[in-house]
């Protein structure tokens, strides 16, 4: 009865939670950095910013004129790591390298994944900094010195990573505005409250995070066996002793899915790589509970979220039997009685998403997308449920892969919708 209770109300408290933490980092968190100092050209750092890219011809020339024309920084070149495209990425990418002196590309003649390009694109780098920039992604004109603000200085010899905060690129669709919403309630106030309470972080963002090279290289690079390479390197570097930073001030753009098939693939990936992190780190958290102490947090937190998809599939199903159950023996004080539970849970599920979901618009960005809290009712509806099939569909394929049943990554690259001028 307890654990049924724990389950029951795991939602309305770890939203409550995450709440309270993005507040505290807001308020007291004293590892914030509230003025962003510029550098000097003569004192920047090499960057170099890699591309992973498989047939990515409609956003790769936008993105790489966008960097080399817009970002107010000097000391950068931007390496593009062609992943056996098969579309006209790579003859695009020729006539770019004509244009722009600093872009160079690599061609790699096997689709292997976007962690295998890194792996090979790194060798090629010459930054001491590696900026992680996805093909349809852009960051902020002021992005790369304000990333340096995180790693310069003897205060910051520590710092692995600096993962920046997303923001959808395309919004004309109700479901790519959906997740402009979804990006504040649930990425930005999770991390805010992580890094405020723990000093910790469950995943970078894969679309655009700063890494320090030497970093990457300590933990032996990106994990080629897993679906998500930029949750399995946080843990790693984490684990070495390294620094991971959230960075809510510096934005960046992503072009979203806008088609329910689309976002189901991209969220089935996250649910697959949110499991493999589970079951790998869950033998060497609890080799050193207290010396792992955030880690634990951020375990429990994740154990809750696995369990509670697998209940509410069960406790759904064993409604709906007791409807029928009710409705077939005329039971009808009984249909009314379950009937008030199922809306009980969903008036605290809505009341607390809501919150939740007013926080995080408030904290994120200034309130500059507290317009898109119209689309809380579409949030609350499709996400909480996708996140609760993903994590089923994917939860066996996962436990394979980290057993070591699943060979290196491929992938396919998602339609795009580009942006008009």
């Amino acid at each position: 009865m307890f654990l049924s209770q724990l389950l029951f109300f795991y939602p309305m408290v770890g939203a409550i939670g995450w709440t309270v933490g993005g507040l505290f980092y807001r308020l007291f968190y004293k590892g914030r950095i509230k003025k962003y100092q510029p550098l000097l050209p003569e004192d920047e750092p090499l960057i170099t910013i890699m591309i992973p890219a498989h047939n990515e011809e409609l956003m790769i020339e936008d993105t790489i004129d966008y960097l080399f024309n817009d970002i107010h920084y000097h000391n950068f070149e931007v390496l593009v790591c062609d992943d056996a495209s098969t579309d006209t990425t790579p003859m695009i990418l020729q006539r770019l390298m004509m244009k722009y002196p600093r872009l160079r590309s690599i061609r790699i003649t096997a689709n292997k994944g976007k962690a295998h390009a890194f792996n090979l694109g790194i060798s090629f780098a010459r930054g001491e900094f590696i900026l992680s920039n996805d093909a349809d992604t852009v960051p902020e004109p002021d992005a790369l010195w304000k990333y340096m603000n995180h790693f310069m200085g003897k205060k910051y010899q520590n710092t692995a990573a600096v993962t920046a905060n997303m923001d959808v690129q395309n919004r004309s669709l109700l479901v790519e505005k959906s997740q402009t919403v979804e990006f504040s309630s649930i990425v930005g106030i999770i991390k805010r409250s992580q890094m405020g309470v723990l000093g910790a972080m469950y995943a970078y963002s894969g679309a655009n995070t700063m890494y320090r090279k030497s970093a990457v290289y300590d933990v032996g690079l990106w994990r080629q066996d897993r679906a998500t390479e930029d949750i399995s390197i946080a843990w790693d570097q984490q684990f070495n002793g390294w620094q991971a930073v959230f960075a809510p001030d510096i934005m960046f753009y992503m072009n979203v899915p806008n088609t329910l098939d689309m976002l189901y693939n991209q969220r089935k990936r996250w649910a697959k790589g949110g499991t493999e992190a589970w079951v790998t780190n869950f033998k060497r958290i609890l080799r050193h509970p207290i010396k792992h102490a955030p880690k634990v947090v951020m375990l429990l937190d994740q154990t809750g979220s696995i369990s509670w998809a697998f209940f509410y599939i069960v406790g759904t199903l064993i409604t709906i039997a007791q409807f029928i159950i009710f409705a077939v023996t005329q039971n009808y004080a009984s249909v009314n009685d379950a009937a008030d539970l199922v809306f009980v849970f969903f008036a605290f599920m809505t009341v607390v998403g809501f919150w939740q979901l007013f926080v995080s618009l408030i904290l994120d960005n200034h309130g500059a997308k507290m317009k898109y809290l119209l689309f809380a009712p579409l949030y609350m509806l499709l996400y909480w449920q996708l996140n609760v099939v993903t994590i089923l569909t994917t939860f066996v394929p996962a436990l394979k892969g980290v057993l070591g049943f699943q060979g290196e990554g491929t992938w396919v690259s998602p339609t795009r919708t580009k942006m008009k001028k």
